[in-house]
């Protein structure tokens, strides 16, 4: 049979409490320094605001609707890898999707173009 003893076990004796207060402490500082760090590009990417016909349309050309970098890769007609959006990774994505989108918004309010050459 299997004896058990009703001992405490401190746990203050194996665990430094300040040790993982400190390295919780610094990573809340880098990621809060990381997400700082764009954030003035991010607000102003936000607040552009399109006013010009020519500028909208370049937008709409230089940001692609859709992820570039997704593939399938086929061999001899079968599909043997996937290649995933890579987009996502961009800490700006958000912003130039919303830059794209309010491009495409001003030229179909605005100038009433037809806007299915961008897409």
């Amino acid at each position: 049979m299997l004896g058990t003893s009703t001992k405490n076990i401190i746990f203050s004796a194996f665990v430094n409490h300040s040790v993982e207060n400190n390295q919780s402490e610094i990573k809340h500082q880098l990621s809060k320094s990381q997400s700082d760090f764009l954030q003035p590009l991010r607000q102003w990417l936000d607040s552009f605001d399109i006013q010009n016909q020519k500028l909208a349309k370049f937008i709409a050309k230089l940001i692609p609707a859709q992820c570039p970098f997704e593939r399938d890769i086929i061999l001899f007609g079968r599909k043997i890898a996937h290649i995933p959006p890579m987009c996502k990774l961009n800490p700006l994505y958000d912003q130039f999707v919303g830059l794209r989108f309010r491009a495409l918004c001003y030229l179909v309010d605005q100038c009433g173009e037809d806007i299915q050459s961008y897409c």
